[in-house]
């Protein structure tokens, strides 16, 4: 089957909406769309859509004011989580060099026989990127360095981690030897496979905010693996912390601040932006109705 259809005006996109059943100014629906591509701003319509209509039409009632308030919030909650994802990129990224160069020296990530949990060409692959990066480095700190050093072909890890993507970091964790990878869990209350699937989770998600795609009702290709109920109940109970969701991403997020950055406010930005929007139907994200009765989010409650 082929696609066929023909490209049309951003006021012939609107006139199709408007038939559809989008209640709206049309003068303001054109210029929505001007900013906002219609295909993108179709996920946020998406759950208004009748079932099993196939001219796709909208619910009754439907109005672009509420299209237009998720498309907002989704921006905000894009800032609010790439704030959290990169202070817990940088706690973890810390935490995971520091176990490598204390154990092997400054260079020892050169030896593919340090990090014994990727293969070799995953070791390749990594050495590459880093050398790409460094060698394209605009840093101060790079170019004295290698100013310096000159005999030095590679930046001492400690340097070279800071020019590594969210991947990058993932796969140096993942190559870590046993006894380090648990030392690294155990800073922060976990076992290897939950933060293992965690590190994999906010790698997509931290993806899916640098693409500008949405958050809010998506359900993730991998998931967060959740704490064990019999040693940690306050992920299972009285609230059920899926890690498919939003919510649990956000869930797992807070998890980590509380212990990386204490002192941030961002719980009281996220629920003040939730306070901004009281028509978003916060189950699309996986929040139950009981939420705020999770103790992860409980405990530092004003």
């Amino acid at each position: 089957m082929r696609y066929t259809k023909a490209a049309i005006t951003f006021s012939e996109q609107a006139d199709r909406l408007l038939e559809r059943g989008l209640a709206a100014d049309r003068g303001l629906l054109v210029e929505r769309l001007k900013a906002v591509n219609y295909y993108r701003l179709s996920a946020y319509w998406y759950t208004f859509r009748i079932a099993g209509d196939a001219e796709e039409r909208l619910m009754p009632g439907t109005t672009l004011v509420e299209v237009w308030d998720r498309y907002v919030f989704d921006r905000q909650l894009r800032l609010l989580v790439m704030d959290a994802v990169e202070r817990v990129e940088v706690a973890l990224r810390t935490q995971i060099v520091n176990q490598h160069v204390l154990a092997h020296g400054p260079f020892g990530y050169l030896d593919r026989g340090t990090l014994p949990g990727i293969s070799v060409e995953a070791h390749r692959t990594l050495l590459e990127r880093v050398r790409n990066e460094a060698q394209n480095s605009r840093e101060d700190y790079v170019r004295h360095y290698f100013g310096k050093y000159t005999t030095e072909h590679d930046l001492p890890l400690w340097m070279a981690c800071e020019l590594m993507t969210f991947g990058n970091m993932l796969a140096l964790f993942m190559g870590l030897r046993t006894r380090a990878k648990k030392d690294v869990a155990q800073c922060y209350g976990l076992t290897v496979p939950v933060l293992g699937s965690w590190l994999k989770t906010l790698n997509q998600v931290r993806n899916i905010c640098a693409h500008h795609a949405r958050l809010w009702n998506r359900v993730y290709g991998v998931r967060a693996v959740m704490p064990d109920g019999s040693t940690h109940p306050e992920w299972h109970a009285p609230v059920s912390v899926d890690g498919e969701r939003t919510f649990g991403i956000l869930t797992v997020l807070y998890y980590l601040l509380k212990q990386v950055a204490p002192q941030s406010r961002w719980r009281d930005r996220l629920t003040a932006l939730i306070d901004k929007h009281p028509d978003l139907p916060l189950r699309f994200m996986g929040f139950p109705e009981n939420w705020m009765d999770c103790p992860i989010w409980e405990n530092d409650r004003k």
